[in-house]
């Protein structure tokens, strides 16, 4: 089992950068793939970036592509969200979630251990 904590989600102007952390306790952290999604107010939730168990492959949805960059630390049980570039449609309350598998994946149910969220709101 994986426990997750998301922080550093805040208000910023578009154009600016934010990095978001997800703190992950349980001895298997690093067998799972981890990914991040969001949920705008009314909307789905939807995939925003995956990394698998080791960091060597990364998928991102072509709506963050080039702005937004997962990574991980699997000796620190971290995986960080840089996101740049940000703009008002990025507002949503963003996820950590860690994926029963070692490859990265977009797919919403193959994620079984969720955060909190955290709230990043992009003004325009």
């Amino acid at each position: 089992q994986v426990q997750l904590v998301e922080s550093g989600g805040g208000l910023v102007q578009a154009g600016d950068s934010l990095r978001l952390s997800c703190a992950a306790s349980g001895r298997t952290f690093s067998n799972y793939a981890m990914g991040w999604f969001r949920q705008a107010p009314g909307k789905e939730r939807e995939f925003v970036a995956s990394i698998s168990w080791r960091g060597g492959s990364t998928v991102y949805a072509s709506s963050v592509k080039g702005r937004f960059t997962i990574s991980r630390d699997n000796a620190k049980k971290m995986v960080y969200l840089q996101m740049n570039s940000l703009k008002p449609e990025d507002t949503a309350v963003y996820y950590c979630a860690g994926a029963d598998r070692i490859t990265a994946s977009v797919l919403l149910r193959e994620y079984h251990y969720w955060g909190q969220g955290t709230q990043v709101t992009v003004s325009s």
